[in-house]
């Protein structure tokens, strides 16, 4: 199967409203792709293309640089297309969960969407990024999320809006949020409340708090953690500090920084540094992705191409 060149670049809102001008003489077409802003350090067309030549699809995935002040129009284009569907990113899974027709129970839940399928001028939404994260903790450490105390930084956003979801129905033993905005942070709280009203096996903290992004706060609540998770942006440039400081990091402590790239983040750094244990989010992304290929073409994902092309 021929890949054109040209499906490496990015394309823009103006390139979708022409597309079939634009995308007339691609081959195979163009029928998958990820909306983000930023979205040049997207390796999902590397682990989705790989997926699609192992199944023998004919089609392709790009990545598509939308801003957020065009996200509208970039679904609304999409939803007159041949697509088969698209993952977003940052920053649009919460703005994207308001612009679909309909959501499974999970996107729901956490009000985010990550993975779309287009069908019959039709918008229907999920998330991945909860169960991407379970198995992507679950291959890097070799324990269940069920078992852990999780620190979650950057509650917020669609991300972390997913993994806090994930932990409440896992169960997890014990679930910090840290936000930037604690109001935020109380909001998501009084939603998963109801998910950890049973007692704790391990001592006396409450199962689950929103705490201030503070050094103080958050070296008191890690005493009490197990996984520390990154769900913040900090980290996808080069120069971009940890989310917290280094040397509240422990050995014993994991570290899962949700930003991936060609180089270690300082959060990785500070948790190699302290004899933790670490990851950043290539394993999640890898189970994300494909978990929204089996979502647009419901069949098995071919999960060993995905990975050896991430």
């Amino acid at each position: 199967m021929k890949e054109d060149k040209k499906a490496t670049n990015r394309y823009t809102l103006a390139d979708l409203e022409k597309w079939r001008e634009v995308a007339r003489n691609f081959d195979p077409p163009i029928r998958l792709g990820v909306f983000g802003d930023p979205v040049a350090h997207s390796l999902s067309p590397e682990m989705q293309n790989a997926a699609l030549r192992a199944c023998e699809i004919n089609a392709q995935y790009a990545r598509f640089h939308v801003r957020p002040n065009e996200l509208r129009s970039a679904l609304r284009f999409l939803r007159t297309l041949d697509f088969v569907g698209v993952n977003l990113t940052v920053p649009h899974k919460i703005a994207g969960f308001a612009q679909i027709d309909e959501a499974d129970e999970f996107a729901s839940r956490t009000g985010a969407v990550n993975t779309i399928r287009v069908r019959d001028n039709k918008l229907f939404g999920s998330n991945t990024d909860g169960e991407g994260f379970l198995r992507a903790i679950r291959s890097e450490f070799s324990v269940d999320l069920r078992d852990l105390r999780v620190m979650l930084i950057g509650a917020g956003g669609g991300t972390g809006h997913a993994i806090a979801w994930q932990c409440a129905l896992e169960n997890c033993e014990r679930l910090v949020l840290i936000n930037r905005t604690l109001e935020k942070g109380n909001v998501l709280l009084e939603r998963l409340r109801p998910f950890f009203t049973e007692p704790r096996v391990l001592g006396p903290a409450a199962r689950v708090e929103a705490v201030a992004w503070e050094e103080s706060t958050m070296r008191m609540q890690l005493t009490d953690i197990d996984l520390i998770v990154n769900s913040t942006p900090l980290g996808m440039n080069p120069s971009d500090p940890a989310p917290l400081p280094g040397r509240l990091i422990a050995p014993h402590h994991m570290v899962f920084d949700c930003v991936y790239g060609p180089s270690k983040t300082a959060l990785l750094r500070a948790a190699e540094q302290a004899g933790a244990r670490s990851a950043n989010g290539t394993s999640m992304l890898l189970h994300q992705g494909a978990l929204s290929f089996s979502i647009w073409f419901d069949c098995e994902p071919p999960i060993e191409a995905m990975r050896k092309a991430l």
